[in-house]
């Protein structure tokens, strides 16, 4: 079985993102899903003004998970400063009303504050409190970026997980997995997908998920797979040790993205560079546990 757990989708077509594109309709990513192989796909609202183009409430991602619930998994989405304003307003209400109405987990979180921001602690609170474990975007600065804001080296993101032990994080962006590798220069425009170059041991998602056991990843975008494929024994060995960390997905936001996630897992098991059990927890037995989806 493959669970994609990132996806995007929109019910309607509306406002277009910037390039003229739109998400995908639930039926563009049931027919991709098809091609590639994919059982089943975790749906993801955007609420964050900051994301560029639609906005999609999680009422959206319920409708069509509705209609199609053989193939999709909801999540909600909350902006950590929906409420009144307030850095202590109490989003468990909010929270507990979707998961009553079905949502697994919590994201994708884009909201282009920092991860130690009052309203993104109050925020992680509540998650942690309603055991809503979330995806959240990283970024590095406040302005043409979307996302959580961190520094090099990710010093808040491993403050934020001790602070909150009973919360999973799974992380995600070029920002974040940029950390596999101790090498890591945002002021170069090499960092972004750095497919050539070979990861510097030392890097620090490997030591925050050594240190920090609710720390978890999605191979999702091209920045999840570059992740594992610009260094191909470093990419064999990180998915082999961090088995339990890592879930597939692709992230897939328009019609014309044709992501190759899984067919590159298939292609490592088969050439024997991914154990089975690996594979296995990848490609769907993480995702099944951490969210409790009863598979």
């Amino acid at each position: 079985m493959f669970i994609d757990a990132h996806q995007h989708t929109t019910r309607t077509k509306g406002l277009p993102r910037q390039n003229g594109d739109h998400f995908a309709s639930p039926e563009e990513i049931i027919a991709e899903m098809d091609r590639t192989g994919v059982d089943k796909g975790i749906l993801q609202p955007l609420p964050n003004p900051e994301c560029h183009g639609q906005i999609v409430p999680t009422e959206d991602i319920l409708e069509i998970c509705e209609r199609y619930p053989d193939r999709f998994i909801p999540f909600c989405c909350i902006d950590p400063r929906a409420g009144e304003n307030r850095p202590d307003y109490d989003l468990s209400w909010m929270m507990a009303y979707y998961k009553e109405r079905g949502c697994k987990g919590m994201g994708e979180i884009c909201a282009s504050l920092s991860l130690e921001d009052p309203f993104v602690l109050n925020f992680f609170r509540h998650c942690e409190a309603t055991q809503l474990h979330c995806t959240i975007h990283m970024a590095t600065r406040h302005y043409g970026y979307y996302g959580l804001l961190d520094d090099p080296q990710l010093p808040r993101l491993e403050r934020v997980l001790k602070q909150f032990p009973k919360l999973n994080i799974v992380g995600h962006s070029p920002v974040f997995w940029a950390h596999v590798s101790a090498e890591v220069d945002f002021s170069t425009g090499d960092w972004w997908y750095p497919w050539d170059r070979k990861v510097v041991p030392g890097g620090a998602i490997p030591r925050l998920m050594d240190a920090c056991p609710n720390l978890y990843a999605d191979i999702s975008a091209n920045s999840g797979l570059c992740a594992i494929k610009r260094d191909p024994d470093f990419g064999f060995a990180f998915m082999e040790k961090y088995q339990d960390h890592l879930m597939f997905g692709t992230d897939i936001c328009s019609p014309k993205n044709k992501f190759t996630h899984a067919e590159y897992l298939r292609q490592c098991l088969a050439d024997g560079n991914l154990s089975r059990q690996a594979f296995e927890k990848i490609t769907w037995q993480n995702a099944n546990r951490i969210y409790q989806l009863g598979l």
